[in-house]
């Protein structure tokens, strides 16, 4: 059973970075992303990587990032 975790903070986002933790991203209550990793972020976006060209830019203050572990 995978676990989740919501990523809030840098660090956060710095560590699912780091271990290519796969991504579930929530948007008004509905998933819109999920198995991507973080592939960049900064204090406004997080960009996440589905595929090798397929690249997702999500409002950190619009949406909800989980990292999902197994």
């Amino acid at each position: 059973m995978p676990t989740q975790r919501r990523l809030e903070t840098d660090a956060d986002f710095q560590e699912a970075m780091t271990f290519k933790h796969k991504i579930r991203v929530f948007k008004d209550n509905h998933q819109v992303d999920s198995g991507g990793i973080i592939i960049r972020f900064d204090e406004n976006i997080v960009v996440v990587q589905s595929s090798v060209s397929e690249l997702a830019y999500h409002s950190r203050a619009e949406c909800e990032l989980f990292e999902i572990r197994k």
